[in-house]
């Protein structure tokens, strides 16, 4: 009989795949374990990629949606089919399903004060755990045990066809390098590069000779289209915006065949790490301390004044410094420098 652990996900991109390690772990830990793992219905495709994961069930529940009429009936309706929880979100409300299920061991940080709702709570401490792939993987520990380190990174497998399929959908060829761009995230405009900047980077990529991608969801089309046509008549017929013409599946495909992704701190950042793509991540308001990509393809470009991290939607300060001042220059010298190093990687391999 296999040991049944529900996992109960985050509803962002970036943390589902950050929690890839703890199902590793619990793998390792219990060979016979067979996870199931709750998530939002946009996540999904992430989790389809784990092979840790054995099977999916649909989080209805939008962000600060309580519905407890719902959720028990969600928790009745998994009873008796799991010996384990272990519950990644915070919150008190992600608690109430495994609660209302009667799993046997729930375990998950203390958060909003869930102590009747979970029997194995366990205390976070942050300056121990300062990276939110640390905390996610600790949960496969007993309480009480230090957390073993190195963390594998994450890492998402491709299905070549299902490649094929999204390049054919979208009518892109291979033929020229590709350099992907990231400028969306979901948090707000201050972890934001300038659509400017991008465009700059661009032009100088395309007369490098590479083809560009601009990927995001719908909500990123603003971005994306400014990014375009400040990149003008230069980029035409090879520069591609592609946000909110993909799925987020056909996104990972695509992300996948890129030479080199330049991205905010995102979701979609944490989805090319796993993919093992060179990445050069732009931070401003956020920290890499906190959310690297988890990667050793990766370069970091921040400018680390003084008013960062600030941790905010928007510039506190007005003046947006900590993206405006890293103009287009810094990042292409990250590329090249990450690019030496990748190919310096590539021969040691050989």
């Amino acid at each position: 009989m296999p040991y049944r652990i529900l996992i109960i996900a985050p509803a962002w991109v970036g943390d589902s795949v950050m929690a890839q390690p703890l199902y590793r772990r619990l793998k390792h830990y219990r060979p016979d374990a067979h996870i199931t793992v709750l998530a939002p219905d946009w996540t999904l495709p992430l989790l389809d990629r784990m092979p840790e994961v054995d099977a999916t069930a649909r989080n209805p529940f939008g962000h600060g949606a309580l519905q407890m009429g719902a959720r028990w009936r969600l928790g009745k309706s998994l009873r008796g089919q799991f010996d384990q929880v272990i519950v990644l979100p915070n919150s008190l409300k992600s608690a109430l399903v495994p609660w209302f299920a009667k799993i046997p061991k729930r375990t998950g940080f203390v958060g909003e004060s869930r102590y009747g709702l979970l029997n194995d709570a366990r205390q976070l401490d942050k300056q121990a755990l300062p990276q939110m792939v640390e905390r996610f993987a600790i949960l496969a520990e007993s309480a009480g045990a230090p957390l073993p380190r190195p963390i594998e990174p994450p890492l998402l497998r491709i299905d070549p066809a299902s490649r094929q399929a999204a390049l054919a959908a979208l009518g892109l060829s291979e033929a020229k390098p590709v350099a992907a761009f990231c400028p969306g995230a979901e948090f707000g405009p201050a972890k934001r590069w300038p659509a400017a900047h991008f465009a700059e980077l661009a032009q100088a990529l395309i007369a490098k000779g590479y083809a560009v991608w601009l990927f995001g969801s719908a909500k990123d089309q603003p971005e994306t289209s400014a990014i375009a046509k400040l990149a003008g008549t230069a980029a035409a017929g090879n520069l591609v915006d592609l946000a909110g013409r993909t799925s987020l599946a056909q996104a990972i495909d695509l992300l996948s065949i890129a030479k080199v992704v330049v991205t905010n701190d995102s979701g979609l950042m944490h989805v090319a790490a796993a993919l093992q793509r060179p990445v050069v991540a732009l931070y401003g308001s956020s920290s890499p301390t906190f959310t690297p990509p988890l990667t050793e393809l990766a370069e970091i470009v921040s400018l680390q004044l003084d008013c960062s991290p600030c941790f905010k939607r928007q510039c506190p300060l007005g003046h947006f410094n900590c993206m405006q001042q890293m103009h287009s220059g810094m990042v292409e010298a990250a590329i090249d420098r990450l690019l030496a190093r990748d190919h310096h990687i590539r021969l040691q391999a050989i």
